[in-house]
């Protein structure tokens, strides 16, 4: 018997199948019915179903899941694996939490820095014995591009270039793109830098749309040999989160 992960984010849904700890199927939907729903459970056997969504509306195929799954829907109450500090937890974004799960359920007995590097970058400490104090967001990739554009008269609204390794531009678009790429390596850098200088044995796991980016920001960094990419972390917590409610 399999278990089914939903992630409803803002613009897609990632659907994952899992046995156990592997992952045996995924898909990405602009939209799913409930016609998408029952194929799936019918072909891989689905027992168990979790939805993590930034949505607060319930969505009307979740019924054909409650009649044939056993259904979660993923939130801080529901979290045992991990002790959660955060003094505010009912705000905590629910990828966030389902990322520092997955990297303590991969990684148990390590101290896991989780960088998702989505719309916004975040960073997200779980040490060791499963405590989660919190972290940090900041701007992602695209948001810093779009910004400079919009707040300003005469900037032009640029992409990313994988292929800009300068220290500085020599033009306009070029200094951008050295303010924008150089920013956030700097700034994974410094994130990375003080989280390893107060704690010993540490992973760094990047996850998220822009994680080969920012591996690729990283590449002649000391850091680089201990960097482990789990572009699938959020579906891989999510479904530990499943094992962990048994």
């Amino acid at each position: 018997m399999a278990n089914l992960v939903i992630d409803i984010g803002n613009t897609h849904i990632k659907l994952a199948v899992f046995n156990q700890d592997e992952m045996v199927d995924m898909a990405r939907y602009d939209d799913i019915d409930e016609a998408t729903i029952s194929t799936i459970v019918q072909k891989h056997s689905i027992s168990k179903s979790i939805i993590s969504s930034v949505k607060k509306n319930n969505e009307a195929w979740e019924a054909g899941l409650i009649a044939k799954t056993t259904l979660l829907h993923f939130n801080h109450g529901i979290v045992k694996s991990i002790n959660n500090r955060y003094k505010t937890p009912q705000t905590l974004g629910a990828d966030r939490l389902a990322a520092v799960v997955g990297a303590h359920h991969l990684f148990r007995g390590k101290n896991n820095l989780v960088i998702d590097g989505g719309t916004c970058i975040t960073y997200d400490f779980v040490d060791a014995g499963g405590n989660y104090f919190g972290g940090s967001i900041s701007p992602g990739l695209n948001m810093r591009y779009n910004a400079l554009s919009h707040y300003t008269a005469a900037l032009p609204l640029l992409e990313a270039n994988a292929n800009f390794n300068g220290s500085y531009g020599d033009d306009t678009d070029t200094a951008i793109t050295s303010g924008v790429q150089n920013g956030i390596k700097y700034e994974l850098i410094g994130f990375i830098e003080n989280y390893s200088s107060n704690t010993q044995d540490i992973n760094i796991i990047l996850t998220g749309g822009d994680n080969v980016f920012f591996d690729t920001l990283l590449k002649n960094s000391i850091f680089a040999p201990y960097i482990k990419k789990e572009p699938h972390l959020v579906l891989k917590g999510l479904n530990a989160a499943i094992e962990h409610n048994d």
